[in-house]
């Protein structure tokens, strides 16, 4: 009997292989996907307009000051000093070049903080819903609303938690429907019920510390309680109660 040489028996094998290839369709490794990061259309910078402004803007709203201050980052989509100043901030603090200028590095720290889900990288819708099952139904303005105030609040509590060591931080109380703000006893005007407003708790870190981090972040509403602390956005939309109130 004739043994043919194994390298003829291996380009048979690759043969049939290839053959069956082509007969039933060559399979697709997906490569990572990048399609939820958002796409900025160019590098920004003091003058800038427009939208990518704005989403910058909500992203860097809780790099507003360097010690405590009533300020908070406009979301107007002009890129004025305040913007540029939070910018520096955030780019100090994440190890980039401190230019005040969004370029690619910038950008690509920027999307590293958002899911794929429009949430943030430490922070889930859920942990916001409604305790009574309602999700983001039933406030005082449209769930969708709603949605969109909690994206901005996480960036802000993404602040938040760089500034106390990335300790990680639990949401007591985020949105609440009419119906659940009526049954805890909470204020007829409640922030809560715009999803404006989270009741926090930081690990490892005291009250006092967090309420210190919370007064460099924008937050134009903050109220101390014994286990914890409110932290809201009131000024920064028509139908919050108006003003800064730090009840620290």
């Amino acid at each position: 009997m004739t043994t043919r040489p194994r390298s003829s028996l291996l380009g048979s094998a690759v043969f049939v292989l290839l053959a069956a290839l082509l007969a039933f369709g060559v399979p697709q490794i997906a490569a990572p996907s990048e399609a939820h990061a958002y796409s900025w259309s160019g590098t920004l910078r003091e003058g800038s307009k427009g939208a990518d402004v704005r989403e910058l803007q909500i992203r860097v709203a809780g790099w507003a000051a360097d010690s405590a201050k009533r300020t908070h980052v406009a979301v107007d989509g002009e890129f004025g000093p305040g913007t540029k100043a939070a910018v520096i901030r955030f780019q100090r603090a994440y190890g980039l070049s401190a230019d005040g200028v969004v370029g690619p590095d910038t950008q690509r720290k920027l999307n590293s903080l958002e899911d794929s889900d429009g949430s943030t990288d430490h922070f889930n819708f859920s942990e916001f819903y409604s305790k009574d099952g309602s999700k983001f139904n039933g406030g005082k303005v449209s769930a969708s609303t709603v949605k969109e105030n909690i994206r901005r609040l996480m960036y802000k509590l993404e602040a938040v938690r760089k500034k106390a060591g990335d300790r990680s931080i639990t949401v007591n109380s985020g949105f609440r429907s009419k119906r659940h703000n009526s049954n805890v006893g909470g204020a007829s005007n409640s922030q809560h019920m715009y999803g404006i407003a989270a009741d926090i708790v930081i690990s490892g870190r005291t009250v006092s510390n967090t309420i210190s981090y919370a007064q460099k972040s924008g937050f134009s509403g903050i109220i101390r309680y014994n286990t914890f602390t409110h932290v809201d956005n009131r000024t920064e939309y028509s139908y919050g109660s108006g003003g800064y109130y730090w009840a620290v």
